[in-house]
């Protein structure tokens, strides 16, 4: 198995951030009560792992042991307050919904924790895949969280679209039960760890299921 596939299993399955690791939980629950605002952090958070990574790999044999941490953060802080202030630009009603949540993905420690136990020790290459990985896992995971908190909570999917793509996007919200009145504790804060606490039962069921069926295969008589 090559190098760039165990990164890429690491970061969507092996390894994820959210389901695995249990890292960046705090935004993770509080803005997931939609698709769209899951996935909105998620892309921002995805955005500032692939940049971590490339510009802490780039500098890796430039900075001491000493200030290693602290440099580490002070180029995690510059990339979240470039993309805060693209937010405020381009994306403001999107902005103001995330809040106080962007800033802290300054103090995500999967950001931080990438920088340290990957980029630091890698070339530019495998870094910013490895950036890219585990940051697409952990927007997978905002994105279904949020898909199933919404769908339970409001019964739709894909609200406030044009938040996130403009305009153009004020006709893609889907309505998946009529006349639906909601379950209002899906899109509470206890809605976000019984949603968690479901995705990372059925990755486990699917991880035992798969580990059941390599075991019947290895203890089959071959023919």
């Amino acid at each position: 198995m090559s190098e760039n596939t165990v990164i890429i299993e690491n970061g969507l399955w092996k390894n994820n951030v959210a389901l695995v690791q249990l890292l960046g939980l705090c935004p993770l629950l509080a803005v997931t009560n939609s698709a769209i605002n899951g996935l909105g952090l998620g892309l921002a958070t995805l955005a500032t792992l692939v940049l971590s990574n490339t510009l802490v790999s780039l500098v890796r044999n430039l900075v001491r042991q000493e200030v290693r941490l602290p440099v580490f953060v002070l180029i995690i802080a510059c990339i979240v307050t470039t993309i805060e202030l693209v937010m405020q630009a381009w994306f403001y009603e999107l902005y103001l919904v995330l809040g106080i949540f962007i800033p802290l993905i300054v103090t995500n420690c999967s950001i931080v924790g990438r920088a340290e136990a990957f980029a630091s020790r890698n070339p530019v290459g495998p870094a910013a895949l490895d950036g890219f990985m585990m940051g697409l896992g952990f927007l997978l995971v905002l994105l279904v969280l949020g898909s199933l908190r919404e769908a339970i909570g409001a019964g739709t999917l894909f609200a406030q679209a044009e938040l996130l793509f403009g305009p153009a996007a004020e006709g893609w919200k889907l309505t998946l039960f009529n006349d639906y009145g909601g379950f209002l504790i899906a899109v509470l804060p206890p809605g976000a760890f019984f949603g968690l606490a479901l995705l990372i039962a059925g990755k486990n069921l699917i991880e035992e299921r798969f580990a059941g069926t390599a075991r019947a295969l290895a203890a089959a008589p071959a023919h």
